[in-house]
């Protein structure tokens, strides 16, 4: 399934929210709630969720199978949002079987990965991110496969049950690599700065805005570029973590990027 690869923002926009890796579950109920809070009470025209939105996502049956359950829950947190605000979601590692049916529940435009987003004078690339990260090789095959529409018809087509079997089991060995990364002091892999410059000098654009390596900074690419990574999302880590990244634009067309902390 393709997204929206170019988004002129309406002249009328004034303030942007951008977010990632929220990584919702029902076993995370301070973090879904923070995130409830935050999209009921912002105040920006445009919500942009760049990926990882949940932990886990095995297809949009589930909201058949469990109407009253939590994935059925965040898609009304999301509905209700969208009556006022313009909203888009991009696939994530995680979520990435986000599909038409829950897009269209929730009142969501999905956006490709990456996405170019020209607001005012100034031209930004949005992204998830993981496709930058070309040390992880392992990865980026392991995307390759699951990201094909024959992958993905086939897994779809399995029992509800299986699937989510299936994603606890990959979930666990993801959680077995990263302990293994870290004891080798390593983190989550990180984008690669040519790949992240090329990708914007091929879109004329200057600032790149993605998730996924959870390291929220500013980085500068040289030549006048740079990226803004976004936070993950965890309100039981000490200190929590709940950042917005908040884009303003002014009248005269010129933009502001500040980071909010909401816990």
């Amino acid at each position: 399934m393709s997204g929206l690869r170019q988004l002129v923002a309406p002249a009328h926009w004034r303030t942007l929210d951008f977010i990632s890796d929220l990584h919702l579950e029902a076993q995370s109920p301070q973090t879904h709630a923070a995130w409830v809070q935050f999209m009921a009470s912002t105040a920006a025209d445009a919500v942009f969720i760049l990926g990882d939105l949940f932990e886990v996502w095995v297809g949009d049956d589930q909201l058949e199978h469990e109407p009253q359950g939590f994935a059925a829950n965040c898609m009304q947190t999301l509905a209700q949002a969208g009556q006022r605000l313009s909203l888009f979601l991009m696939h994530g590692n995680r979520d990435f079987l986000i599909g038409e049916d829950f897009l269209r529940r929730c009142k969501a435009t999905l956006l490709a990965d990456p996405c170019t987003l020209i607001s005012g004078t100034q031209t930004w690339q949005l992204a998830h991110g993981d496709a930058l990260c070309l040390d992880d090789t392992a990865y980026l095959q392991f995307r390759e496969q699951v990201r094909s529409p024959s992958w993905q018809a086939q897994f779809l087509a399995l029992p509800l049950t299986q699937r989510q079997a299936m994603a606890r089991q990959m979930r666990q060995q993801s959680q077995e690599q990263q302990s293994l990364r870290a004891a080798r002091g390593e983190g989550y892999a990180e984008v690669d700065a040519q790949a992240a410059a090329r990708s914007l000098q091929q879109v004329r654009g200057q600032t790149l805005i993605h998730g996924h390596t959870h390291r929220p900074a500013r980085h500068e690419l040289g030549s006048g570029l740079s990226r803004e990574v976004l936070s993950d999302w965890d309100a039981q880590a000490r200190p929590p973590r709940a950042q917005v990244l908040r884009m303003t634009v002014s009248a005269g067309a010129q933009s502001r990027l500040q980071r909010i902390n909401l816990l």
